[in-house]
């Protein structure tokens, strides 16, 4: 092991004031000496980089180093955070919480840096939903906020999420100017060093109260014959806020996945607690399978995403995000009573573009923007938003994020109205499709051990662009570097194929994956439904293969 990540890893001891992290590090240094290649492996990791501050703030694995989550990192942002707020005016800051390993303790060791640069603070209660931070910067009109969570990243991993005033993630170039004060404060001297304060406010349940009302509010009471509904919050924090606003709106209670309900940083062992993941829902599924329900729901670990399993011709399926988007789309767009004035739909690039004929079939504008909230928020006039990740935002005016759980309300709202229409919505899908053509969604996601491969594959796609995928001819590539239009530069690929398909490939922003997102259009020709449905199918299994060879 070169002696430089020694020095780095014996110059981190004398500074993380964490004696867990300091015992994780000795461990690791000791078994190095002793010759054992994946401590030297791991040493590298943690030292040899360092976890860049972004667009999505910080997201790494909890651990010692410059290259992992931990006290000494998250101060320096803090500080890095506070140098930027009162260069631009300062203000106060509220933090929130989720329930991972190190969330409390990250929370507080922010509060603290805020706190002695002088800026004032207010801490929100432990264990809440992402959501609710960002509705809580516009209603308590603080200049920033910071939601320590990883969302539904694997259970080792935390992050550092920033917003600024307007209630939405930050963006260039705000990222940068936080960065570069971050850069400062890590030069400055050893972390100890940093000013701290004591005196924030920590809030009580008001935040939580105003949410929930303005949540129930979005949707119309049910009737007598409310649907039945299965829950789950996948073993994060959205429960208890999810149970709330159901019972204000007037929906009656959920049957829930006991076993999943309380927040366990572990996740009951899930590898990837994410509701797109296979097998994440099976519970659920099954719980509203024996509960006889109508619909089974999901929130992700930090509740800013949801999922739906339905039933569909005598079994159960899941919709997937898109599908979820263009019925929540419809049902804004058709006017019942959630636009609050505002018109547009918008979605993410990658997400399948039905969308755009739903808002031309209704009369309504339509956007389309880079991935991600802090881009799709920021749509002027916004009605709703949404990317396939399952990310959903409903109600713009309060919550400039997505939100799962008034997502998740809204969606049952439009499911009980169906039903008591005598309509399913599998019916509404249908009528989609026959209206719009079939869109048949997918996504390929190549996960790297090596970070480095993931620059590597997008060099190569972009130095021996492929002639065709899927057996379709490549018509158009579009190197999102250099954009052209609204859109702001980004890494990414758009490949145009013949008969209005598309693939798009680009780095996660959250994940050392590789994620391409296809998108296979057929028209349906003479009703002929279950045909155009087949032809879809058909051309997306042969992205996908084209897909899977090309990302490896």
């Amino acid at each position: 092991m070169a002696d430089s990540l020694i020095e780095s890893a014996r110059a981190w001891l004398s500074d993380d004031p964490d004696a867990d992290m300091r015992a994780e590090l000795d461990a690791l240094m000791d078994a190095a000496a002793e010759g054992d290649p994946a401590a030297r492996d791991e040493i590298a990791d943690c030292f040899s980089g360092t976890l860049e501050f972004g667009t999505a703030g910080l997201r790494g694995r909890v651990g010692p180093g410059p290259n992992r989550m931990n006290q000494v990192v998250v101060a320096r942002a803090a500080a890095g955070l506070a140098a930027y707020l009162r260069e631009n005016g300062g203000g106060t800051v509220v933090i929130g919480h989720d329930a991972r390993h190190g969330s409390a303790l990250f929370a507080r060791v922010t509060a603290e840096i805020l706190s002695g640069a002088g800026l004032d603070v207010l801490l929100l209660p432990p264990h809440l939903p992402t959501p609710l931070l960002a509705f809580a910067i516009l209603h308590l009109r603080c200049a920033a906020g910071v939601m320590v969570t990883a969302s539904h990243n694997p259970r080792r991993d935390n992050g550092y999420k920033v917003y600024l005033a307007d209630g939405i993630q930050i963006v260039p170039p705000a990222d940068a100017e936080i960065s570069a004060h971050i850069a400062r404060a890590t030069v400055a001297g050893p972390v100890d060093e940093l000013p701290r304060g004591t005196t924030w406010t920590t809030l009580g349940d008001e935040v939580q109260q105003a949410y929930v009302a303005r949540a129930a509010s979005l949707v119309e009471a049910p009737s007598p014959q409310a649907l039945k509904v299965a829950y789950t919050p996948v073993h994060g924090v959205g429960g208890a806020t999810f149970l709330r606003c159901m019972d204000a709106a007037g929906f009656a209670a959920p049957h829930v996945v006991t076993s999943q309900f309380e927040p366990d940083p572990d996740f009951g062992g899930m590898p990837f607690p994410n509701p797109e993941e296979p097998g994440v829902m099976d519970a659920v599924i099954e719980l509203a399978r024996a509960q006889g329900c109508d619909l089974a729901l999901a929130n992700d670990p930090d509740a800013d995403r949801f999922a739906v399993g339905i039933p569909d011709a005598g079994n159960w399926r899941m919709l997937s995000g898109d599908e979820v988007g263009w019925l929540l789309g419809w049902w804004i767009s058709a006017g019942h009573r959630r636009r609050q004035g505002r018109h547009v739909l918008a979605q993410s690039i990658v997400s399948g573009s039905m969308l755009e004929a739903i808002a031309d079939d209704a009369g309504v504008p339509y956007a389309q923007t880079l991935t991600g909230f802090k881009w799709i928020a920021r749509v002027p006039d916004l009605a709703f938003g949404y990317e396939e990740a399952l990310g959903y935002c409903v109600d713009p005016a309060a919550v400039r994020d997505k939100d799962g759980i008034t997502a998740a309300l809204l969606f049952t709202e439009m499911a009980e109205h169906l039903a008591r229409r005598g309509a399913t919505l599998p019916q509404i899908l249908d009528d989609l499709a026959l209206r719009h053509g079939v869109y048949a969604t997918g996504q390929v996601s190549i996960r790297h051990s090596d970070v480095s491969r993931i620059a590597q594959v997008m060099s190569h796609l972009r130095a021996h662009p492929p002639a065709q995928l899927g057996g379709l001819a490549v018509e158009r590539v579009e190197d999102l570097e250099e954009p052209t239009g609204d859109l702001p530069p980004t890494d990414g690929l758009r490949y145009s194929l013949a008969g209005n398909s598309r693939v798009i490939v680009r780095p996660s922003g959250t994940e050392a994956k590789v994620k391409s997102y296809l998108q296979a259009r057929v028209p349906v020709e003479s009703g002929d439904l279950a045909g155009a449905r087949a032809r879809a199918q058909g051309c997306l299994d042969a992205l996908t293969q084209d897909l899977r060879a090309l990302l490896t």
